[in-house]
């Protein structure tokens, strides 16, 4: 028995490219969602710095404050 190859065809190397299931798309969200929280609340605790202390870890007080601080930071 032979098997014909022919290019284009088949199931390998097809156009179509492996798209994320479902609940692999939620995961991904749920830590972009988790990630960005962490990063407000960071920025919070570093806005109580002193401009000096922000300058010597190497923050600069004005990018914090556009990339935004969480209001709920305890």
């Amino acid at each position: 028995m032979s098997t014909a190859i022919l290019p284009g065809i088949g199931f390998e190397g097809s156009s179509k490219e492996k798209r994320k299931g479902f609940f692999a798309r939620i995961l991904d969200a749920m830590i972009e969602a988790r990630a960005h929280q962490a990063k407000l609340y960071v920025n919070h605790h570093l806005l109580t710095l002193s401009d000096e202390e922000l300058k010597a870890a190497g923050f600069d007080r004005a990018q914090l404050e556009r990339e935004g601080a969480s209001p709920h930071a305890l």
